[in-house]
């Protein structure tokens, strides 16, 4: 399958080469020169605008944005709109605010243009991990998109079937869904994203009182100067705490204990702020959601070790980087 994608950054370039080892055509495009060249010399088709990219792809075309939410993907959005085709489509698959994607495909729809909104998780590692994927859209436009969905996706792998589930539709198991209509897709990754918070933050606070159980303050006898590095470690191994967040945990206190590259000055991405709004709007009592986000505030006044062990799970999953203080 043929398919346009705007935007090369860590994500958006592993996807273009995930496609293209399974068989798909990509048309690519980027600000940065560069990293089209790259992709270019991957198998992809370069272009040099989205004009240009628009012309490379044969109708009815499907154009991918990997793009930051706001103004990036808004402008974008808007300038395909203007250049596309009835029957074309245009795919989301940055971290947008739901409510942008229901807004965007009623505008589109106008034009006889198709919008897909696809939450997507998987960070710097879906290249061969694959991609977890929740997919906004009408029933017809996934079915005809699908193709693309089965080729990031992770598959079955080695992962045991849930005891007790007998679904007929074993798309959840290879790693992506249809959520429902637009919209839907981004609903389900931003509160993706808003437990990610709140796991995230669990480990950060756990590591943090186990590292400061060495303080003077405390009497002789009950002071422990843990291995934080090995605790990390057999945590991974039986216990019921392991995933792939204490996996990369352990993997930045095996290289920096104290985690002194990490100033733990710590961003939030936005899909936090939108999951505690949905939480007042929809008067659903989220504790733990709202705590580890305003915590995120707080770290870039008052970083903490526990702030550097969230700027490392980061670091770790996705490639991103602190705020500059």
């Amino acid at each position: 399958m043929q398919l346009g994608i705007i935007g090369l950054g860590r994500m958006g370039g592993n996807i273009a080469r995930r496609l293209m080892r399974k068989g798909h055509e990509l048309v690519v495009y980027d600000h940065n020169v560069g990293v089209v060249g790259a992709l270019g010399d991957d198998g992809a088709t370069a272009t040099a605008s989205l004009t240009d990219l628009i012309h490379q792809l044969k109708p009815p075309r499907a154009v991918w944005m990997m793009l930051p939410a706001g103004e990036p993907t808004e402008q974008t959005v808007t300038l395909l709109g203007e250049q596309l085709e009835p029957g074309d489509i245009v795919i989301d698959g940055g971290n947008t605010l739901y409510k942008d994607d229901i807004r965007r495909a009623k505008a589109l729809r106008a034009r006889g243009v198709e919008y897909v909104d696809v939450g997507t998780s998987g960070g710097v590692w879906g290249l061969e991990r694959g991609y977890c994927m929740m997919v906004g859209a009408d029933k017809p436009v996934f079915d005809q998109l699908e193709p693309l969905f089965e080729a990031l996706a992770p598959g079955h792998g080695d992962l045991e079937r849930t005891l007790g589930r007998n679904a007929p539709d074993d798309r959840a198991e290879r790693g992506y869904i249809h959520a429902g209509p637009v919209g839907a897709g981004h609903f389900v990754k931003m509160v993706h994203n808003g437990i990610e918070y709140g796991l995230m933050q669990a480990y950060a606070e756990g590591f943090d009182i186990m590292k400061s159980r060495a303080s003077e303050d405390l009497p002789e006898d009950e002071r422990f100067d843990l291995n934080l590095a090995d605790v990390a470690e057999v945590w991974r191994r039986g216990s019921v705490v392991s995933s792939w967040l204490l996996d990369l945990t352990a993997q930045a206190l095996a290289g920096d204990p104290k985690l002194d590259k990490f100033t733990g000055a710590v961003a939030d991405s936005g899909e936090g702020r939108w999951t505690i709004d949905a939480a007042v709007q929809q008067g659903v009592s989220a504790p733990v959601l709202a705590t580890a986000l305003f915590v995120r505030f707080r770290s870039q006044n008052e970083p903490t070790y526990a702030d550097k062990l969230l700027s490392a799970m980061r670091f770790g999953f996705g490639g991103h980087v602190e705020i500059p203080q």
